[in-house]
């Protein structure tokens, strides 16, 4: 006869044996890749141990994420407002005309006509500071492309009055110049040319005290005109 136990839910064999109970199954781990999936997580780190990779890592990361680029050093601020006091050193030398075409603003365009009129070695230190202050806000893109072709013309302007000269000392002491710049200005008066040197050549030969230099200016004049048809 079986005897039910007190809480109703077992069973007693009736010769006193203690009911079997079932074991638990284990489970199989085929390979060390499935061993690895149920480790914790602190055991297989996420960085490199590396500190180098893991700084490179970091930083290409930042640069990916659009992170705060580095401030300028003291040293590159202080050469951008060096070069930004230059350039208003240069507008001061331009006409009202066209730096009111740069829009620079009317601050700073006021300023620098301040700047122009003022004479005191110091009083003109502090005004091309403030100059340069107004500029770090402002768009000088124009007002440097109109500095560079300032200077560019001057230069060239240079070239064109060295060059007049070389021809000019040429022709008076050289009777071959006379044809050879004949050969590269076609336009020029070749008998006008003639003449010119004729009396440079003159007033050369003459004592300095009867020089006037009247021929030596015709003479310039004449290259510089042929020069700039070219």
């Amino acid at each position: 006869m079986e005897e039910r136990s007190g809480g109703g839910l077992g069973w007693r064999d009736p010769r006193g044996a203690a009911p079997a109970t079932t074991a638990p199954r284990s489970r199989d781990y085929d390979t060390d890749a499935s061993f690895a999936a149920v480790l914790p997580s602190h055991s297989m780190p996420e960085h490199p141990s590396d500190p180098d990779a893991a700084a490179a890592a970091d930083q290409t990361a930042t640069g990916a994420a659009g992170g705060p680029r580095e401030r300028p050093s003291k040293t590159r601020r202080k050469q951008e407002s060096h070069d930004l006091q230059s350039l208003g050193e240069a507008l001061l030398e331009l006409p009202d005309d066209h730096l009111a075409a740069l829009g620079l603003g009317e601050s700073l365009v006021e300023a620098i006509r301040a700047g122009r009129r003022i004479k005191s070695h110091e009083a003109r230190r502090r005004q091309m500071q403030l100059i340069g202050k107004l500029m770090r806000t402002a768009d000088v893109e124009l007002a440097r492309a109109a500095v560079l072709e300032r200077q560019l013309g001057r230069a060239r302007d240079s070239l064109a009055l060295h060059q007049a000269e070389r021809w000019r000392a040429e022709l008076i002491s050289d009777d071959t110049a006379t044809t050879r710049f004949a050969a590269e200005h076609a336009g020029a008066d070749l008998q006008r040319l003639r003449a010119l040197v004729r009396n440079a050549r003159k007033d050369a030969a003459s004592v300095p005290e009867q020089r006037n230099g009247r021929a030596y200016r015709e003479l310039f004049q004449f290259i510089r005109e042929h020069e700039a048809d070219e």
